[in-house]
């Protein structure tokens, strides 16, 4: 049986469910995923208490306890020319892909997000069909410079 957990501002992880989900995002994420300091920063960012409402939520998908799937979403503050929220880490577990998870996953995050969501994927990504079937759409060419320090 598949059931939801959401964390956000007003059902805050312990720090043990954090640490678990940091640590699967950072292991299924594999290729696309960041180091844990960063996923533990926007975690964070997701469960804060925010005069701007921003924040966001973090989502995981269990089936008989264990984890099958893991996202983050962050609410950017902003809306129109930019999306209200942008899908930042998900994550179905190496041996439940291709059973659904991610699109369970997907769907609620969906229903979840108060507004428009947008998301960036790697070109060569097997996650980026289910985006498109769900109504993503590549509007952007995203290009990004590194500030040296």
């Amino acid at each position: 049986m598949d059931n939801f957990k959401i964390y956000n501002k007003e059902f805050k992880p312990t720090e043990k469910e954090k640490k678990e989900i940091v640590a699967f995002l950072f292991k299924h994420l594999q290729e696309y995923g960041d180091k844990t300091e960063d996923i533990s920063k926007c975690f964070d960012f997701a469960v804060k208490d925010s005069k701007e409402k921003l924040g966001g939520f973090v989502l995981a998908l269990l089936e008989n306890g264990e984890i099958k799937g893991v996202t983050i979403v962050n609410k950017t503050g902003m809306s129109g020319y930019i999306p209200e929220n942008i899908l930042v880490y998900i994550a179905v577990h190496e041996d439940a892909r291709g059973k659904g998870f991610g699109k369970k996953l997907m769907n609620k995050a969906i229903e979840l997000a108060d507004g428009d969501i947008a998301l960036h994927v790697e070109p060569n990504n097997p996650a980026k069909i289910l985006y498109e079937k769900l109504g993503f759409e590549n509007k952007y060419l995203e290009m990004r410079l590194k500030k040296q320090l």
